[in-house]
C-alpha cells in the first residue's frame, strides 16, 4: 500500500512539474527567448546535437527563425551553403512540398532510396547532421512550413521517438502560437531577413525534364526511384541523365552536384 502511494505521490508531482513548464513556455511565447527555453525543455527529455527552426517556402529559400549558436561564436559556412541552394536536396524540404504533413517526421520517411550515397549526404548532411533528423512540421495556408529541426549524432532510439511523438500535440501547438508573434516580427521593415532568388540548375541549358532527372539524382533517388516519380522509363532516364551530362561537361554525379554547388554560390 505504502509503495502505491508514493507512485501516485511521485506521478502526481512530475505531473505539476511538467504543467508549470508548459506554463512557462506559454508565458514566453512572445518573447525572444521562446525557442531556446522550448528546446531546453526538450533536451530534458531526449538528447540531440544540433537544432534549427525554419520557415520553408515553396519558391524561395528558407527563413531563419532561431538556430543553435556555434561553439565558437562564429558563422556555420555549411549551413549558408544549404540556405543558399542545397535546401533543394533536403529530404524534408522536398517532402513539406510534396506531402505537406503536420507533426513529427523522421529522416527515415523522407529520405530516397540512396541518400547515403549522395554527394549532399557525404558533403553536408553527414558533417552537419552526423547521423539522424527528426522535425516537428506545421504547414500553413500560404504553401510554406514552419519547421523545428534537431539533429544527432546517433540514431533516435525507440524510446526517444516515442517520447518525441509523446510530445508531439505539445510542441506543434505552440509552434503554431509563437507564429503569430514571428509574424509581427516579421512584418517590421527593420528586422526583414533579404530573401533570394531560387537556385540550382537553371541557367544551364538544360530542359525542364532533365533538370527534373538531375535534382532528383543529387536528392538521392535510384533511377528505377526517378522513373516511378516521373512516369516515364528507366531507359528514359538514362537517356536524360546521357544528355544532361553532355551539356553540362561532366562525367558523374559528384560533378553534377559540384556544378549545383557552385550554381547554389554564384
Amino acid at each position: 500500500m505504502g509503495n502505491q502511494i508514493g507512485v501516485v505521490v511521485a506521478l502526481q508531482l512530475q505531473d505539476i512539474a511538467w504543467h508549470r513548464t508548459v506554463g512557462r513556455l506559454i508565458d514566453q511565447l512572445d518573447k525572444p527567448v521562446f525557442w531556446p527555453a522550448l528546446l531546453g525543455v526538450l533536451a530534458d527529455y531526449v538528447a540531440f546535437d544540433s537544432w534549427v527552426v525554419l520557415l520553408f517556402f515553396p519558391e524561395r529559400p528558407p527563413l531563419v527563425l532561431a538556430e543553435q549558436a556555434m561553439a565558437d561564436g562564429g558563422v556555420d559556412t555549411l549551413f549558408q551553403d544549404y540556405l543558399q541552394g542545397l535546401y533543394r536536396l533536403d529530404p524534408f524540404y522536398v517532402a513539406s512540398l510534396e506531402h505537406r504533413h503536420a507533426g513529427l517526421l523522421r529522416l527515415d520517411e523522407v529520405a530516397p532510396d540512396r541518400f547515403p550515397f549522395t554527394d549532399y549526404y557525404q558533403r553536408y548532411f553527414s558533417l552537419n547532421i552526423v547521423a539522424d533528423e527528426v522535425q516537428f512540421n506545421l504547414p500553413r495556408e500560404d504553401g510554406s512550413t514552419l519547421c523545428l529541426s534537431l539533429g544527432a549524432g546517433q540514431r533516435f532510439a525507440p524510446q526517444q521517438m516515442a517520447t518525441l511523438s509523446l510530445l508531439q500535440p505539445w510542441v506543434v501547438a505552440l509552434m503554431r502560437q509563437r507564429l503569430h508573434f514571428e509574424q509581427l516580427a516579421a512584418s517590421k521593415p527593420a528586422v526583414v531577413a533579404p530573401q533570394l532568388a531560387p537556385v540550382g540548375l537553371e541557367g544551364q541549358g538544360l530542359t525542364l525534364r532533365e533538370n527534373e532527372v538531375a535534382q532528383l539524382m543529387l536528392g538521392g533517388h535510384s533511377s528505377k526511384a526517378i522513373a516511378q516519380r516521373l512516369q516515364i522509363s528507366v531507359e528514359t532516364v538514362r537517356v536524360h541523365k546521357k544528355h544532361l551530362y553532355s551539356k553540362l561537361g561532366i562525367n558523374s554525379q559528384s560533378e553534377l552536384f559540384s556544378v549545383f554547388l557552385r550554381a547554389s554560390r554564384a
